[in-house]
């Protein structure tokens, strides 16, 4: 089984911003039920589908498979659930591990994450000085809860 531990932030500061360059990511769901989600997602020419198992504590099943980009794009146009997700995803190496900085845009815009993938739930790692709070566990930041309730329409 495929499992997928990770933690994510808000920041708390712009210093990230330079240390890498960004990939236009663009994803739907087909399926975003607290049980399973199923998404469809275009990273630069390439797209993906994606099974997810409910989250316990920071991990939870996954299954990931390379689909045709034409098949995707069909399916992010005419299958998935509105809003599409886009965002800009920075991939940025910090002290041993990859942080990936999730910039969002359209009816998400202004929200920006860091999450941080873990070999462990009790793994020790260090965090770069522009990661704030954590939001692991507030479903609200969930990617799939994002087409349902949008950051922008978030009281703030």
């Amino acid at each position: 089984m495929g499992k997928e531990i990770e933690r994510k932030f808000l920041l708390s500061g712009d210093e990230w911003r330079g240390l890498a360059s960004g990939t236009h990511y663009r994803q739907g769901y087909l399926n975003s039920t607290k049980e399973r989600t199923v998404r469809i997602r275009t990273i630069n020419d390439k797209a993906f589908l994606t099974v997810k198992g409910i989250t316990v504590s920071a991990t939870r099943a996954e299954y990931e498979y390379e689909i045709p980009l034409a098949d995707c794009t069909e399916m992010l146009d005419g299958l998935a659930e509105r809003p599409i997700i886009e965002k800009k995803r920075y991939k940025i190496p910090y002290a041993g591990l990859v942080w990936e900085v999730d910039e969002f845009f359209g009816v998400n815009e202004g929200l920006i994450v860091a999450e941080v993938e873990l070999q462990s739930e009790d793994q020790v790692f260090e965090k770069p000085v522009w990661v704030g709070e954590e939001v692991s566990g507030d479903p609200r930041y969930f990617n799939s809860n994002l087409v349902t309730h949008p950051y922008t329409t978030w009281e703030k």
